[in-house]
C-alpha cells in the first residue's frame, strides 16, 4: 500500500506543471481578466477567508491580519514586469490551502505547518499565455518553528531534483540573501532539458514562503532569480 501511494503521489507531482498551463488557459478563456474559480491547485472545499481576484495593474492587496502577514508580503505584479513577465490577474487568499508547488501534489502550507502558523497568505498569478506564478507564505510562532518549516520546504523541493528520464525536474540550488532574509532557488527543466521556470524557498525572520514560476521559459533562470529576490524583499516588509 505504501509503495502504491508513493507512486500515485509522484504521478500527481509530474502532471502538475502541464495541468497548470491548462488551468491558466482555461481561466483566461472563461473569465474576466483577474478572476478565477477554485481549481485543483486550490480545492473547492478550502476556507474562503479573504479569497478574492484582483486585476494585474494594481497590487494584490487584502486586509492584513493582526499578525502582520498579508498579501502585501507576497510578490506583486510590478516585480514580475521587471523580469519580462506580463501578469494579467491574481487570486489571493489568507487560508493557507493553495497547493505548494508542482512537486508537492495536493499538499498545502496549512498541511505542512499542521495548522500551526499564526497567519497564512497565498497568491496565484495568471498570464496571457501558458504559465502560472504561485506563492504560499506562513508566519511561524517562533524562530525554531520557522527554521523547521523551511527545512521541510527544502526537502520537498529536493525530492524532485532526481526524476526518471523524460520527466521535468528541479536543478541545482542557488542561494541568495536580501533584506535580512535568505532564499534557495532552483531552476526547473522539462523532460528534454529545456528551462521552464523555477521554484524558491524563502525565509525572513519567522516568515517562510515558497514561490514557483511554471511553464514560462522566457528569462529562465534569470527571471527566477529576479522573482526570488523580489519575493524575499516583500516577505521581509
Amino acid at each position: 500500500m505504501t509503495e502504491n501511494r508513493a507512486v500515485q503521489q509522484k504521478s500527481v507531482r509530474r502532471n502538475r506543471v502541464a495541468a497548470a498551463a491548462c488551468v491558466a488557459a482555461a481561466l483566461i478563456a472563461v473569465s474576466v481578466v483577474g478572476t478565477r474559480s477554485a481549481t485543483a491547485d486550490e480545492p473547492a472545499h478550502r476556507a474562503a477567508v479573504a479569497d478574492r481576484p484582483v486585476a494585474a495593474d494594481r497590487p494584490a492587496a487584502v486586509a492584513t491580519p493582526a499578525t502582520g502577514l498579508g498579501s502585501a508580503a507576497l510578490v506583486q505584479s510590478e516585480d514580475q514586469v521587471r523580469q519580462g513577465l506580463n501578469p494579467v490577474g491574481a487570486t489571493v487568499s489568507l487560508a493557507g490551502r493553495q497547493g505548494l508547488s508542482a512537486c508537492s501534489g495536493e499538499e498545502t502550507m496549512r498541511d505542512l505547518t499542521k495548522g500551526g502558523a499564526s497567519a497564512y497568505a497565498s497568491v496565484t498569478w495568471t498570464f496571457a499565455t501558458d504559465g502560472l506564478l504561485t506563492e504560499s507564505a506562513a508566519s511561524a510562532p517562533t524562530a525554531n518553528a520557522a527554521a523547521a518549516w523551511e527545512q521541510q520546504l527544502v526537502a520537498l523541493v529536493q525530492d524532485c531534483q532526481k526524476e526518471p528520464a523524460g520527466h521535468w525536474y528541479y536543478g541545482a540550488a542557488h542561494t541568495l540573501t536580501a533584506a535580512g532574509g535568505t532564499a534557495r532557488w532552483y531552476p526547473s527543466y522539462s523532460g528534454d532539458g529545456t528551462g521552464s521556470g523555477g521554484v524558491a524557498v524563502l525565509r525572513s525572520g519567522t516568515r517562510v514562503a515558497l514561490v514557483e514560476l511554471t511553464g514560462r521559459p522566457t528569462g529562465t533562470p534569470a527571471a527566477v532569480e529576479g522573482i526570488t529576490t523580489a519575493a524575499l524583499k516583500r516577505l521581509a516588509s
